[in-house]
């Protein structure tokens, strides 16, 4: 008996629609796309050209706008001011988001065990993300002041001397920083958290029998399957931090002596105290580039320690 190869079925070709159809079609795809476009158009794209434009002007916000062309970024380049804004961002950066992390996965990792009131303490710890951040940066500064504030009476009461807080310049970014780590906190826990319920019980389970210990099976399964997640939180958390203005314009207003200066509250001071917006524009545009080259950089390095499998 002879077996015959039975014919490859035909390719299923896509309906060629008229050009009526294809109009009808493209009007309909517009109009659900109208609610988020128009928006994203007017309070984003369209701003951002004008900010472009802006930069490359000396503008006082009231004369005349007169063209200058790079000369403000050449200016922010050399200027001492803007090194140090970007120095002190990283500062911010380099103390937020280990803190962040760190306490986050803490959470993360005791919420995701069966307890009582496991969905009440994980509202709880989500609640200062949906605070405003001016009723945080005023929290803060309340708790942290120098001559009134709990934590330093807290301090006192084991019989050493709390530091001035946001008030000396040694201690005022590490301030922000606490202020910062902890309202976020509740974000990077919520992510976190689904990653870790992601992770297939069977795999610990294995490695339980196997004879690993909580270390091991932490180090070798837990965070290499987490790596997406961990990967979400520190792109989001470093953008976040390159933006950082709300707390530090609240509880310092860049100060004292200029220690908590950061890049965005540069930004204001230069538009609204200074009136040199063609330069806040530039120094907006410098911010941009460092954000999206940070950025990227993450996107191609991610091959290397995410998994995704």
């Amino acid at each position: 008996m002879t077996l015959t190869k039975a014919p490859a079925p035909a390719a299923v070709k896509q309906p060629i629609r008229p050009p009526k159809k294809r109009l009808r079609y493209a009007l309909t795809v517009a109009v659900f796309l109208l609610p988020s476009a128009v928006p994203l158009l007017l309070f984003t794209l369209i701003p951002m050209a004008g900010s472009l434009w802006t930069s490359l002007h000396e503008w006082n916000l009231i004369t005349p706008m007169k063209w200058v062309g790079l000369d403000n970024y050449a200016d922010l380049l050399s200027s001492e001011e803007t090194r140090a804004a970007f120095g002190h961002t990283l500062y911010f950066i380099a103390g937020y988001l280990p803190l962040v992390y760190a306490g986050g996965l803490g959470l993360a990792m005791l919420l995701n065990r069966a307890m009582k009131g496991r969905d009440l303490f994980r509202a709880v710890y989500f609640l200062p993300v949906v605070t405003s951040w001016v009723v945080v940066a005023l929290l803060w500064k309340w708790l942290l002041n120098p001559a009134s504030g709990i934590v330093n009476w807290a301090i006192g009461l084991v019989g050493l001397e709390g530091p001035g807080w946001w008030t000396d310049p040694g201690w005022a970014m590490p301030s922000i920083i606490l202020a910062s780590a902890w309202k976020d906190l509740g974000f990077v826990m919520i992510i976190l958290l689904a990653g870790l319920q992601a992770i297939p019980k069977e795999y610990l389970e294995a490695a339980r029998v196997d004879g690993a210990g909580p270390w091991q099976r932490f180090r070798r399964i837990t965070l290499p399957l987490l790596s997406p997640s961990t990967f979400f939180v520190v792109v989001i958390s470093l953008i976040n931090g390159f933006q950082v203005f709300d707390q530090v314009h609240v509880m310092t207003g860049g100060g004292p002596a200029g220690a908590t200066q950061v890049v965005v509250e540069q930004v204001y001071n230069l538009t609204f105290k200074y009136g040199r917006a063609g330069e806040a524009s530039a120094l907006s545009w410098l911010l941009f580039a460092v954000v999206l080259v940070v950025t990227l950089i993450q996107v191609r390095g991610q091959r290397r320690w995410v998994n995704y499998g």
